[in-house]
């Protein structure tokens, strides 16, 4: 299984030149990133069914007697939450050290992989050893330059091997910083002022969707084939494959599917404790934003949320669902 969280890969362009720098993350290749891991939890229903009901995936084979993981969840129960794995490695740390040392402080999921060796199932006790695979030579970027780091994850079930989970970052200097260590101060230091928000990553497959929000339009793509609705955007049809789309304006009402209330990790753009919602407009697709207009106490899965659009900073419009009074 593939998937991309980003496009870096596919803009990315090899600088030329020697890189002394290369040279040295070349000597974590092989390293181990995480030792003799143990999932935090069991593989369990719950788990497998909040999974389930985030995804719309009403698959049979994931619920009731005899009931398995969906592949996909492979990584899902190896993760540390915020207080990480005691089995970490200190050439992990070391590694990220030496990059953000050089004002690659940014990072972006690419792409992963998955090879699935057998069913996972309830009850089953996860455990699993992590190695820095591969360290990319610089690349550049619309994101900005730095380095791709690939970490491949064995994971095991009650000691049976039970698939392989390929993971790939960017390790980036933001495009429009000065990328390197300059004198008296970081990279990460410079640029943008403090507190400005993120940008979002705008490509060829999102452009129309972030051009539709400057003009206060929520645009959603439409197969042109079987007139399937998708969010987010794609370059094609998750239903049937085809590569013809056009789109549709959303109404702007729906309600919460599902949220969390982000307390941290603090950023300075940000003022936590606020709510961020998986929204289910009325198309019946999901979007992901903030809930506005009512505390985040108050938030509750099946609340009618309706759209606004905010202009969080000059140049940045986002869209936001206003939970307050809404007439959805």
């Amino acid at each position: 299984m593939k998937g991309a969280a980003g496009v870096a890969d596919d803009v990315a362009g090899e600088d030329e030149g020697r890189d002394e720098l290369y040279e040295r993350l070349k000597t974590f290749e092989g390293l181990a990133a995480v030792t003799a891991g143990e999932g935090k939890d069991p593989v369990n229903e719950p788990m497998i069914r909040h999974w389930c009901e985030a995804m719309g995936d009403t698959n049979p084979a994931y619920r009731g007697p005899g009931a398995v993981a969906p592949p996909t969840m492979l990584q899902a129960w190896t993760m540390g939450g915020l207080s990480g794995h005691p089995g970490r490695s200190a050439a992990y740390d070391a590694l990220f050290a030496l990059l953000d040392g050089v004002g690659c402080t940014a990072v972006v999921a690419t792409d992963c992989e998955q090879e699935y060796l057998r069913p996972l199932r309830p009850g089953d006790r996860i455990t699993f050893d992590a190695v820095i695979e591969a360290v990319s030579r610089r690349k550049t970027t619309k994101l900005g330059a730095g380095y791709f780091v690939t970490t491949r994850m064995d994971v095991r079930a009650d000691g049976e091997p039970a698939g392989t989970h390929r993971f790939r970052i960017l390790k980036y200097a933001p495009a429009g910083r000065p990328d390197g260590v300059v004198a008296g101060r970081p990279a990460a230091a410079r640029g943008r002022a403090e507190g400005a928000r993120p940008r979002p990553v705008i490509n060829r497959d999102n452009a129309g969707f972030w051009a539709g929000v400057a003009r206060h339009r929520l645009l959603v793509q439409r197969c042109t084939d079987c007139a399937t609705l998708r969010f987010p955007w794609l370059p094609g049809c998750n239903r049937c494959g085809g590569a013809g789309w056009d789109t549709v304006e959303a109404a702007g009402t729906g309600t919460v599917f599902s949220y969390v209330v982000m307390h941290h990790p603090p950023f300075p753009a940000f003022d936590p404790p606020y709510a961020v919602g998986l929204i289910e407009l009325t198309e019946g697709v999901r979007i992901v934003a903030g809930v506005v207009g009512v505390p985040h106490g108050k938030v509750r899965i099946g609340m009618p949320v309706r759209l606004e659009f905010r202009a969080v900073e000059e140049d940045l419009v986002l869209p936001v669902f206003n939970g307050g009074g809404s007439r959805a």
